[in-house]
């Protein structure tokens, strides 16, 4: 995944639409379109090879409606500006995170002194349980 050319394409291709947002703000709620509405097309996203842009596919198929739209909603601050800003973050994270893939585990053996180390370890407690018991008179 290139993020650049990824950031770069969200926003370019993504969509926004305004409308006016509840909470803080004061009378300022009822003029003001501060809330967000930010959609993408899942297929106009660059930066993403065929595997990952399948993955965002699966991974955010709850997300995306019948027109292969990936969509948010941002009201979280009282200016615009910002929950543009904010919308535009959040559309990356959501991306990038559905798009990335965890290394697979290589599974290692034991190092000789670790092994060394367990088996000293074994036998000093086995000393000790030993040595437990009735003392002879």
């Amino acid at each position: 995944m290139n993020r650049h050319e990824l950031q770069e394409s969200i926003v370019s291709h993504t969509i926004m639409t305004f409308a006016r947002s509840g909470g803080a703000g004061g009378q300022n709620v009822n003029k003001v379109n501060t809330k967000v509405h930010a959609s993408i097309y899942i297929e106009e996203i660059r930066g993403l090879t065929e595997a990952e842009l399948a993955l965002v596919k699966q991974r955010l198929a709850k997300n995306i409606n019948n027109d292969g739209q990936l969509s948010i909603d941002v009201q979280d601050e009282r200016f615009q500006g910002k929950n543009r800003e904010i919308a535009l973050a959040r559309l990356e994270e959501k991306i990038a995170a559905a798009a990335h893939t965890e290394k697979k585990r290589r599974s290692t053996k034991p190092t000789k002194a670790s092994r060394e180390r367990r088996l000293k370890i074994k036998k000093l407690r086995s000393d000790i349980k030993k040595n437990r018991g009735h003392i002879s008179y």
